[in-house]
């Protein structure tokens, strides 16, 4: 990306085969909202109605110089892009590298974990950013780790304590992070001396009565684009409100630093019971166990269903897995988890919904089920 693309008043649009609307949203971009200088990157969808994130190429400039005084990015730094930049995720290491002079290679082609280990030792890459799917196929694999390699910071979903622990064994020097689009990549990483993550400082950050999150800062995304019927509207997200999230957290300091610990995701808490109970945790169990009994054929997940009597159940999905293993899965899992949350029922599908970026598409799921 040539260094006048982040002052030169254009409108860029993370397009992808996914999303053939980009270029009428460049036009009400342009023309209606009559924008400068600003990024659009579509949401996930994994729980709901996609929208398009609005943000300026001056908050993702401000995130980047972040994330890159956090982890002491400069110009000796290479970043391995194994990410599409058509996400946040991957559009952020572009940022990173025009403020820090840092290089960056592009891993070509459909994600395959040995052609990224390998391209990781050639251009003797130190830093990478991945989604916990693919350290669970570096795992799985065993790959070890270049030794050129300094951080890797892992965003996009949960990654569970065991696989982050395979990862480390393997040389990977992983760290968990927690961010979304709105916030144009991190909003915390994992502090170097635990498994709390440090919040970045060009955030504030406050919880409701529920622990439910609300960001304000500089680098917050402008608002949503939404496409009805053919026609576009926005929805701003106004500055000194902030956003609020659907994520549950907890927040504290210890000295100077400001700390975060995910709970869960509103959308993926379900009652049971009266009781609630978080499906977030338990995918990361599910990947965990998956890990642990060599289940690595196929696909599973967790998925809550309507139950009349307890208001929901929780079903083990799985695709491409044997009946034996699913059914070894599900003994493992429920020795893990409390009698209410157990699984009595295992349901095969072609295929688990899931993002570009690995995560389970929850709606589609349920609609599926």
């Amino acid at each position: 990306m040539e260094p006048e693309f982040w002052s030169d008043g254009s409108v860029w649009i993370g397009e992808s085969e996914h999303t053939p609307e980009g270029a009428s949203l460049a036009e009400f971009a342009q023309h209606e909202l009559k924008v400068k200088d600003a990024c659009f990157f579509k949401t996930s969808g994994s729980e709901g109605r996609p929208k398009w994130v609005g943000l300026t190429k001056q908050a993702l400039l401000t995130s980047a110089a972040a994330v890159n005084a956090h982890f002491h990015i400069t110009a000796q730094d290479h970043w391995l892009l194994a990410l599409p930049t058509h996400h946040v995720g991957g559009f952020g290491i572009l940022a990173r590298a025009h403020l820090s002079g840092s290089a960056v290679t592009r891993l070509e082609g459909k994600w395959n974990a040995m052609a990224f280990v390998d391209a990781c030792a050639t251009a003797r890459a130190t830093l990478a950013s991945l989604v916990p799917t693919q350290v669970f196929d570096i795992v799985t694999a065993r790959l070890a780790c270049p030794p050129s390699m300094r951080v890797v910071l892992v965003g996009g979903g949960a990654l569970s304590a065991e696989i982050a622990q395979a990862a480390q064994h393997l040389g990977w020097p992983v760290c968990r992070t927690y961010g979304m689009t709105e916030t144009a990549s991190q909003v915390a990483s994992q502090a170097r001396d635990g498994d709390d993550m440090e919040v970045l400082p060009l955030w504030a950050l406050s919880t409701d009565a529920d622990g439910v999150l609300t960001i304000r800062g500089a680098a917050l995304a402008q608002g949503y684009a939404m496409q009805e019927g053919g026609q576009w509207t926005w929805q701003p997200i106004p500055p000194a409100a902030g956003l609020r999230t659907r994520d549950r957290v907890e927040l504290w300091s210890d000295g100077h630093k400001r700390l975060l610990r995910f709970l869960a995701r509103e959308a993926g808490i379900v009652k049971i019971l009266g009781e609630l109970v978080a499906l977030g945790p338990i995918q990361e169990r599910i990947d965990s166990l998956r890990l642990q009994l060599r289940l690595l054929e196929g696909d599973a997940a967790v998925c809550d269903v309507p139950d009349a009597r307890k208001e929901h159940a929780l079903m083990l999905v799985v695709s491409s897995m044997s009946e034996a293993d699913a059914t070894r899965l599900q003994s493992a899992l429920n020795a893990k988890l409390r009698p209410l949350e157990h699984i009595n029922e295992i349901r095969p599908v072609t295929s688990i919904p899931r993002s570009e970026l690995g995560k389970v598409r929850l709606a589609a799921l349920r609609a599926m089920l």
